[in-house]
């Protein structure tokens, strides 16, 4: 009986102690961040590569995502009467919920996943161990420029989707669903805030900081072999996505309390 209860509490310690080692990456990675030399090169080069593989597939999700939001806003705005609103409603669903949602599933399934393949395939040749002896941190050498890469690239990436989510939540209002172009654009500032879109940004941030957290310590810590990369991989999108989700939800309830909607 007490073994079968160990064996029932085993994975919920071993879950308990992975966050512990990844709070203690997150502070690890805050502190070596002021550290120097600032390894600037790294940082580009990460920056570009993680832009490289996430700017075209965001762009290709935020268009059908923007025409879903507005298709689907447009006719439950119609049915209530207040159709000079569709606008405002679609720009506030866009750049509140669906910018930064696109932008985790795309910084967690993309970057993150190469992030992690790159950090684990580096592990398993032992490079990793290599930088140590040679009294070479890998945290301030190689996670660190990751880290602020992603979160770099997070934010721009939610510019990107807001922008194309909007322009394509306006054709498909305008020429699919019959709306007017000026009522659209000009129900923009009905319902919309400038805080949106900071709390967009301020998600954005946070979103590429867990997803670089969580990939770099699954690609620091594989279980050996590519077999043991490719599981880590596998985590890494598991979890960054629950992560996400979750922060989001948080971040959504504290700001709907802190800033009063327009009009309120």
């Amino acid at each position: 009986m007490g073994g079968s209860k160990k064996s029932a509490l085993a994975p919920a310690g071993a879950a308990l102690a992975q966050a512990g080692n990844i709070v203690d990456l997150l502070v690890d990675v805050v502190r070596n961040t002021f550290r120097r030399p600032f390894q600037f090169r790294e940082f580009i080069e990460q920056a570009w590569f993680i832009a490289s593989v996430t700017i075209l597939p965001t762009a290709l999700v935020a268009i059908p995502f923007g025409a879903v939001v507005s298709l689907q806003t447009g006719s439950l705005i119609k049915q209530l009467g207040a159709e000079s609103f569709t606008g405002a409603a679609s720009v506030l669903a866009v750049i509140q919920q669906g910018s930064p949602i696109v932008t985790a599933l795309l910084i967690a399934g993309a970057a993150g996943s190469a992030v992690t393949a790159d950090l684990g395939s580096r592990t398993i040749r032992e490079e990793i161990d290599a930088m140590r002896v040679l009294g070479i941190d890998p945290i301030h050498r190689l996670v660190v420029p990751r880290v602020l890469a992603m979160i770099l690239v997070a934010l721009l990436l939610n510019g990107l989707v807001s922008v194309v989510g909007i322009a394509g939540g306006y054709f498909f209002n305008v020429v699919l669903q019959g709306g007017t172009p000026g009522a659209y654009l000009a129900s923009f500032s009905a319902l919309a805030q400038l805080p949106d879109l900071y709390v967009a940004e301020l998600k954005a941030a946070i979103f590429g900081l867990i997803a670089g957290i969580i990939a770099s310590y699954k690609g620091l810590n594989p279980n050996p072999g590519p077999k043991g990369v490719g599981e880590a991989v596998n985590q890494t999108v598991v979890i960054t996505f629950l992560l996400l989700f979750f922060a989001n939800l948080i971040l959504t309830l504290v700001y709907l309390q802190v800033v009063p909607a327009k009009g309120s």
